[in-house]
């Protein structure tokens, strides 16, 4: 059951203003019902300020004054309009540490030979590099290229596994191409009649 915001400010304002019994108000508050006795008796939550339910929207005033006049009643939070959900923002800027900043270029040269098919952007994304970058190491005109070995970025950490499967069928999908066909585990090798 959905309980109501700041519950124990809640069971405060309701201990304060209403009739309600213990039971009710801690089956509302997600409390128990010792824990609103002690907050009548005024030993737990002393500094708090009730939070009226009511004003709050949380809670209708007749549904207060029906569970006052039935003990067994049970109150029920007072459904909230649907509230627009916030707009999914971009992931952004792909944060890569300085230490492996380094490997990025490693990345974009296998990159390169293994998945040809890749855009620039889809490179750009996946690796957290620039276009010029990607250039120059296509170009071999990078201030690094004599020391670039081509090596797999999720093994340096730069993206996921998932990640790189998911860009290169985006880019298949593009072209057209069929997906490569999985590789099959070689035929057993039986043994002779002069090995066995």
């Amino acid at each position: 059951m959905a309980l109501p915001l700041m519950p124990k400010a809640t069971a405060v304002w309701l201990v304060e203003n209403t009739t309600l019994t213990f039971e009710q108000i801690a089956e509302f508050c997600g409390m128990h019902p010792l824990e609103v006795q002690a907050i009548a008796d005024g030993e737990v939550a002393v500094g708090i300020v009730g939070l009226d339910p009511i004003s709050s929207g949380q809670l209708a005033a007749d549904e207060i004054a029906r569970c006052q006049t039935d003990p067994t009643g049970h109150l029920k939070l007072a459904k909230t309009p649907d509230l627009p959900l916030p707009r999914a923002r971009g992931k952004g800027a792909r944060y890569t540490p300085v230490s492996k900043r380094q490997d990025r270029p490693d990345a974009i040269s296998w990159l390169i030979k293994h998945h040809p098919e890749l855009s620039d952007a889809q490179l750009c994304k996946l690796i957290g590099t620039t276009k010029p970058t990607i250039q120059s190491v296509r170009e071999r005109s990078h201030w690094n290229a004599a020391n670039i070995k081509p090596r797999n970025p999720v093994t340096l950490g730069l993206c996921s596994e998932a990640d790189l499967e998911k860009a290169v069928a985006l880019s298949r999908a593009r072209s057209g191409a069929p997906a490569p066909a999985p590789a099959e585990a070689p035929a057993p090798v039986e043994p002779t009649a002069g090995e066995a």
